[in-house]
């Protein structure tokens, strides 16, 4: 069966998914630990922009970024640590609005590109659709995270988790519900007949084919 390929319209619903289910969070639950993080949903959230930002970024240059090439700062002493911030005083709804933007930002950036494009990962140099997977992935592994902290329920669509799944882990299971498959390939769930996984897991960026 052909795989279906993933796209800036994957990324746009998974954060728009995300957008209706953190909004039902309470107010005053956001500084909860966001599940199995090392952070509060604040900061989980705030975590969640910065790395779809950086997935823009890699693929807008008109020469898709690679190390050893400029790029921003990412940790500057006595400053804020990271270059994407909203003001949380405005409450929740602001960082929600900023989630949006920073997965538009992601399908942008990947439908732009030819698939002959590459730009860097530290699990492997990817093409548009690598990104646009690991746009998608990102964005629902931390939802998850954001909704044992917020005590919200949340559960992705399968025709969302699917294509994703099917790009960044080839080695999952095809017969299984791609939900929890992808709940246990990025260890955060256990899957009847696999070993459990541990924080070391990792996704495939490099195109299939490679």
């Amino acid at each position: 069966m052909a795989r279906t390929p993933v796209t800036g319209a994957h990324v746009i619903e998974a954060v728009a998914v995300t957008a209706v289910a953190l909004g039902e969070g309470a107010p005053g639950a956001w500084s909860n630990r966001a599940g199995p993080m090392e952070a509060s949903c604040w900061d989980a959230l705030d975590h969640l922009h910065n790395g779809l930002f950086s997935y823009a970024l890699r693929l807008a240059a008109p020469v898709p970024w690679m190390p050893g090439t400029p790029t921003i700062l990412w940790e500057r002493p006595g400053d804020l640590p990271l270059p994407i911030h909203f003001d949380r005083a405005e409450g929740p709804a602001a960082g929600i609005e900023v989630l949006t933007m920073m997965g538009g930002l992601v399908a942008v950036a990947v439908d732009a590109r030819g698939p002959a494009e590459r730009a860097w990962h530290i699990w492997g140099v990817a093409d548009p659709e690598g990104f646009a997977a690991m746009g998608v992935v990102e964005t629902l592994a931390h939802a998850f995270d954001l909704a044992q902290g917020l005590r919200v329920e949340f559960e992705a669509p399968e025709d969302l988790v699917a294509p994703a799944l099917a790009r960044l882990f080839p080695e999952a299971p095809l017969d299984t519900d791609p939900w929890r498959t992808l709940l246990w390939a990025t260890g955060r769930g256990s899957l009847e007949g696999f070993e459990r996984r541990g924080p070391d897991w990792s996704w495939h960026s490099a195109p299939l084919s490679a």
